[in-house]
């Protein structure tokens, strides 16, 4: 079934987010191999859709139960997309919040040079395209922001570089990128081949304790890259100063972390993070690797159970 997807066809077959249309049977197959048609949720409405932000097509979802009093907006990690963040679309219904996420560009079913980025800003212009939709699907405020890794440096710039949005609630760091991990000797590595080498082939790691995650990512998901580009390396590079650099914040963002991370450098980013914000408030899980988002499930319910009790 997942040879069947194929991501510019289904792309270009959207309408705009805004606009209501039935879903094609690309679209529902699409949605029913990533679990995103959530049947266990027969009252809930979902809509797939598209939106221009300079040269890319960014493709969204949302999900509306029946009375939603929030919004929880997510914002996926680096290699990620929409279609492996079932787990956290299911539990922002269940919270009552309306849900809506995207593609990042070149990610998932977005255009865009596979897993590349000219600079992190362009990921900035796709927060606030992403904002701009939930404005036009006139979605409940506050806003809560969610980003898992680079997620959660999107994030993280956009609180320390707009601080007055009035329109969002708490957001949660999931594991948030600053500085990866080894992030000295990558840097070293980036300068030695950037002129030669455009991209290198992709490592998977073992960046979660669920085994069925794991083994769908790496064998089963066609949405996947394989590479590394050296562009996105380098926006990364021009990209740590900015924040390292950037005002303090007065939001309190609320930060899960494991323990058992091997991405990103979480014993130099959390001292940042608690220096840059407002007592924000930090989840240390020993056992917790990397991808949180698709944890074993006991550790998923216990973060999220910590979230709920801060967003009730």
């Amino acid at each position: 079934m997942s040879s069947r997807i194929q991501p510019e066809r289904l792309r270009n077959g959207l309408t705009s987010l805004s606009q209501a249309v039935d879903a094609s049977a690309e679209t529902l197959e699409y949605q029913a191999y990533y679990g995103l048609d959530l049947p266990h949720r027969p009252d809930v409405q979902h809509r797939l859709g598209r939106f221009r932000v300079h040269d890319y097509d960014i493709v969204a979802q949302a999900w509306w139960p029946e009375q939603p009093h929030a919004t929880l907006l997510i914002l996926h990690g680096y290699y990620d997309h929409m279609g492996l963040y079932r787990h956290v679309v299911d539990w922002g219904l269940a919270m009552g919040f309306a849900v809506l996420g995207c593609d990042l560009p070149g990610h998932g079913l977005s255009s865009g040079p596979r897993a590349s980025i000219d600079e992190f800003e362009e990921y900035q212009a796709v927060l606030e395209g992403l904002f701009e939709q939930a404005r036009q699907l006139q979605l409940p405020r506050p806003w809560h922001l969610l980003g898992q890794s680079t997620g959660g440096a999107i994030a993280i710039d956009h609180l320390l570089h707009h601080p007055d949005n009035p329109e969002l609630g708490r957001s949660i760091l999931l594991a948030p990128l600053i500085r990866p991990r080894a992030w000295l000797r990558s840097r070293v590595s980036y300068e030695l081949v950037r002129r030669f080498v455009q991209q290198i082939p992709r490592t998977f790691s073992e960046n979660s304790g669920d085994p069925a995650f794991l083994d769908f990512v790496q064998r089963r998901d066609p949405l996947q890259p394989n590479i590394l580009p050296t562009r996105w390396v380098g926006a990364l590079s021009r990209w740590i100063p900015r924040i390292e650099q950037a005002p303090d914040s007065l939001h309190s963002p609320l930060i899960i972390q494991g323990e058992a991370d091997l991405t990103v450098d979480w014993r130099h980013n959390l001292p940042i993070l608690e220096s840059k914000f407002a007592a924000p408030e930090i989840l240390r899980l020993p056992d917790a690797r990397h991808h949180l988002v698709n944890e074993r499930e006991a550790l998923r319910q216990y973060y999220f159970d910590f979230l709920r009790e801060r967003l009730q």
